[in-house]
């Protein structure tokens, strides 16, 4: 590592094209201004650390709760006899789906009426 000692207003060259430049010194706090190209990617250690370590949390949380879902997704979908379900109250047997069976048909909507919609009717003047 190299160690260099800047006062306030000076520079220090990295390669060609990247300038790192003292903008001011407050008691132990030091304020750079780094130019470097667009490509060049500047960054705080501390963040790029506290990122790895959220994203590291985070996939570890997805992989839970993936296998929570899978699970649920699961259960929702084993037939009702098979999760001890009873007949609905007040439908016979005989109206029921067959045994096994958990299907559910969904709600019909009425059909639009057919055509452009029709002109409201005109008043006369009087």
């Amino acid at each position: 590592m190299l160690v260099l000692t800047r006062k306030k207003g000076e520079r220090v060259m990295i390669g060609d094209d990247i300038v790192v430049t003292v903008i001011d010194v407050r008691g132990d706090g030091v304020r750079l201004g780094f130019d470097a190209p667009r490509g060049v990617k500047i960054q705080r250690a501390e963040v790029v650390r506290a990122v790895t370590e959220a994203n590291t949390e985070a996939a570890a949380n997805t992989a839970v709760t993936a296998d929570l879902m899978a699970g649920l997704l699961a259960a929702r979908t084993r037939p009702a006899a098979d999760r001890g379900a009873a007949e609905p109250e007040g439908v016979p047997a005989s109206d029921s789906a067959p045994s096994g069976s958990a299907s559910v048909e969904p709600a019909r909507r009425p059909a639009p009426p057919a055509g452009p919609p029709k002109p409201a009717p005109r008043r006369r003047p009087s």
